[in-house]
């Protein structure tokens, strides 16, 4: 198939720096908010780009379930292939679309474990059927058909309580790059990005589309 006649007009907004607030993260949890009141499909939902110690990549859409100024949180299997790479290479990248928008955010940092008691605080506020599934997924894990998959299960009492296990749990992405992406007419889109200087305080520029 050929696509090269494919096009979208974007009209909806604009990034002028003078209206931007000194850090990226107010900017982002305003933008996190507007796509859930506007109605974007899984609007917490980012792709999330890790690498292995080699530094061959794999990329994977998870759900953030935390923002705060030390940066975004989300919740996966330690085991799993994410996981793996996290340990060999702490380092990431991520990134927000919201096309009802008409735009997008791009995250790189560092990412470290949450506590035990964030993984916890966490877990246990989570439907019983998450708490199940979580704790019997052997994550990334070749297994040998559906049926297997549910008879682990079935392990896990179908009427609680289910314990976090110690191999799931959360993520911090601490960012030291962000960058915001407004749609604009003509391919002339917006780009601003913020960089963490040494002293925690951000620089804000302008970047050619």
């Amino acid at each position: 198939m050929n696509f090269e006649f494919e096009r979208s007009h974007y009209a909806l907004g604009n990034l002028d720096e003078a209206e931007l607030p000194a850090g990226p993260l107010d900017l982002l949890r305003d933008w996190l908010r507007e796509a859930t009141e506007r109605g974007c499909p899984e609007p917490t939902a980012m792709a999330l780009a890790t690498a292995s110690a080699e530094g061959r990549p794999s990329n994977r859409f998870v759900l953030v379930r935390g923002l705060s100024e030390d940066g975004i949180e989300f919740f996966t299997n330690y085991l799993s292939r994410k996981g793996q790479e996290l340990t060999e290479n702490p380092f990431a990248a991520a990134t927000f679309w919201w096309p009802l928008m008409e735009r997008q955010v791009r995250l790189e940092g560092r990412v470290e474990k949450l506590t035990a008691a964030e993984s916890d605080a966490y877990f246990n506020a989570r439907p019983l059927e998450s708490q199940r599934a979580s704790a019997a997924s052997p994550q990334s894990q070749v297994v040998e058909s559906r049926e297997a998959l549910e008879r682990l299960i079935e392990q896990f009492p179908a009427d609680g309580p289910v314990e976090r296990p110690d191999h799931w749990g959360g993520y911090r992405l601490i960012p030291g790059r962000i960058e915001f992406w407004q749609g604009r007419p003509a391919r002339l889109h917006d780009r601003v990005v913020y960089e963490r200087k040494d002293d925690g305080t951000w620089t804000l520029s302008r970047l050619a589309p």
